[in-house]
């Protein structure tokens, strides 16, 4: 069985004057620790798809399920949500930020504490636990933004577009840093991105959605020798240019 597997789901906004079909018929597995994106057109669902994995949204018709688990049926804390903006509470020191989540689930315990303050260790943010979001750049405050959301242990981490607002440095370095980190975790992602390059470089598959309504168009398994290296490194390797060519086709055909 796979870890998360999604079938056939579909969905329908509906307001006083119109219907409008989001998704269609979409379904899929995902492995545990795998780590996958959704790629396509403005348009092609792809926030809809993840906004109904966080719980968040119930779909029209069909099904998602966590080890055979309805998603219905997860516990709180177990599906973590990282989203463009870092929502760190601007009165709250980072310390306090990073451990609301374990504060909310009744799971703040010394051990729990050490642990989460170890981990703003690793990410590079040594010695901040102290100071304010505002006391921190932007590439900083979403790496503690990732911090509070791995404190509760989430079985599976949901990414929308979480590098869009930084600089292309920033950005390229924390590719490289929320890659490692969840392959050291063991933590199955789901990235929802518009950039093709970022989906090659950190994911081990790339699904490609077609629009109008959106539905599951292609899927591309990026290859062995590009998911052993950094997402850095990956982007100047030639399997790397080969793939985005492949997929940048495959949208531009979308797109017409």
């Amino acid at each position: 069985m796979s870890f998360l597997t999604i079938q056939e789901i579909s969905h329908t906004y509906v307001s006083k004057d119109t219907a409008t079909k989001a998704i269609e018929n979409i379904s899929m597995e995902i492995e545990e620790g795998e780590f996958v994106s959704f790629l396509g057109p403005s348009g092609c669902g792809k926030t809809t798809l993840l906004t109904i994995l966080s719980g968040l949204l119930a779909p029209t018709a069909g099904k998602a399920a966590i080890n055979g688990q309805p998603l219905s049926a997860e516990k709180a804390g177990s599906i973590g949500y990282m989203l463009q903006q870092d929502y760190l509470f601007p009165w709250k020191t980072i310390e306090e930020n990073v451990l609301i989540g374990l504060q909310t689930l009744n799971k703040l315990t010394p051990e729990k504490r050490e642990q989460t303050i170890n981990m703003l260790k690793e990410m590079g943010l040594s010695n901040v636990e102290a100071k304010y979001p505002r006391e921190l750049s932007g590439g900083m405050r979403q790496r503690a933004a990732l911090v509070r959301t791995l404190a509760t242990e989430p079985k599976i981490l949901l990414l929308d577009e979480p590098f869009s607002a930084l600089d292309y440095q920033t950005k390229l370095h924390l590719e490289n840093l929320v890659h490692r980190t969840l392959k050291d975790y063991g933590k199955t992602a789901v990235l929802v991105t518009h950039d093709i390059g970022e989906a090659i470089a950190m994911s081990d598959r790339v699904f490609l959605f077609a629009s109008k309504p959106g539905r599951l168009h292609k899927t591309f398994k990026v290859p062995d020798e590009l998911r052993a290296m950094k997402p850095f490194d990956a982007r100047q390797s030639a399997p790397f240019q080969a793939l985005f060519q492949s997929i940048w086709k495959e949208l531009e055909q979308l797109e017409k």
